[in-house]
């Protein structure tokens, strides 16, 4: 028998609850990301590199260059003052700079990733290089960043001191990654031919699809908290950080899926960049992988792997718990992530 009085109370219930957030709402008024003070120190084309302001001196001379996937924005690496990465990394002492890649638009369809790799971003190293007259610099990369950092720090080992990955794919031929599953079937020459630029939409589509009930699950977990202003912010600032996700270079991105997810070339030793075969064993410099116990999104195997492909003899995997954003937003990502790399970088700074 269908309670049509509970189903009744349980909308006018609802509608309290809308009523609630339309009034905190109207109290937020607008919500900012990426807040602490930087400076910016480089430019090329869209490409630009920040340094982050310091109230004291670094506890090491050589810089940190931090770098975010191109498919998303490095604003949530600050999301907000009690869940920034790096605000962490600068309260640990490191003298913290960060790549932004910017927003291609139908003029960079043709930027390739060694574009990417080997152009924009060498030159930013240089520049951190030079400013502060040292050799070489810490890299610490996020997802597919990470991905993209070892390539670099393979072709380039004497410009990093360290290397860290974080949540990143390395091996692309493991059980249990949906995007790996999909990706053996797209074709993704059409993709690249069709479009100047990958849509952000549909790659936001994608990765959607991954666990549909999660949307459903967040909205319905916000409808118990419209009245509390302090959880709205903070689930506002999510949401938009998820819609702020910039195309891709349909050729960068053409490469990327064909050499990395379909084929896996870089494990096997076979991935080739602008005439450059990328070995892994000259990963010598120190190595941190750090990787999250519950990713949906790139399975452990996938990023731990690459310890038995790489040459380094000082290497180290930390995993942290929770997910693959979780890793830079949750409240206990808060205490492990930025003291970990701190402690891995400043030990091999000098």
């Amino acid at each position: 028998m269908i309670d049509y009085k509970a189903i009744q109370e349980n909308l006018v219930q609802d509608a309290e609850n809308l009523k609630k957030g339309y009034d905190t709402l109207q109290e937020i008024g607008s919500v900012e990301l990426a807040e602490l003070p930087r400076e910016l120190v480089w430019q090329q084309d869209k490409v630009k590199l920040y340094h982050y302001t310091r109230d004291t001196k670094a506890k090491s001379k050589v810089p940190v260059l931090v770098s975010y996937a191109l498919m998303n924005r490095p604003s949530v690496l600050d999301l907000q003052k009690d869940r920034s990465m790096l605000a962490r990394m600068l309260d640990e002492g490191l003298d913290v700079y960060m790549i932004d890649w910017g927003y291609p638009s139908k003029n960079d369809r043709y930027l390739t990733l060694g574009d990417y790799i080997l152009g924009y971003w060498d030159e930013a190293i240089d520049h951190m290089r030079d400013t502060h007259e040292v050799d070489s610099i810490h890299m610490v990369s996020i997802c597919q960043a990470g991905t993209f950092s070892m390539i670099y720090a393979s072709l380039n080992p004497e410009k990093v001191k360290t290397l860290t990955t974080i949540v990143s794919p390395f091996d692309f031929d493991v059980e249990g990654g949906m995007l790996y599953t999909w990706s053996k079937d797209i074709d993704v020459d059409s993709f690249a031919d069709a479009y100047c630029t990958i849509p952000a939409p549909l790659l936001n589509t994608s990765f959607s699809m991954l666990h549909p009930s999660l949307d459903i699950r967040k909205y319905f977990g916000i409808m118990k908290n419209l009245d509390n202003k302090e959880k709205l912010e903070n689930f506002l600032r999510m949401e938009i950080w998820k819609a702020d996700c910039p195309d891709l270079s349909s050729e960068m991105y053409r490469k990327y899926i064909n050499d990395l997810f379909k084929n896996n070339l870089l494990i096997q030793g076979k991935f080739e960049i602008d005439g450059h075969t990328v070995d892994l064993k000259n990963i010598t410099m120190p190595y941190l992988n750090i990787y999250a116990t519950e990713d949906t999104i790139i399975p452990n195997e996938s990023t731990l792997n690459v310890m038995d492909y790489i040459g380094s003899k000082d290497s180290e995997t930390f995993e942290i718990p929770g997910g693959h954003i979780g890793v830079f937003v949750g409240s206990r990502s808060q205490k492990l992530l930025a003291p970990k790399i701190a402690e891995f970088v400043i030990k091999r700074s000098k």
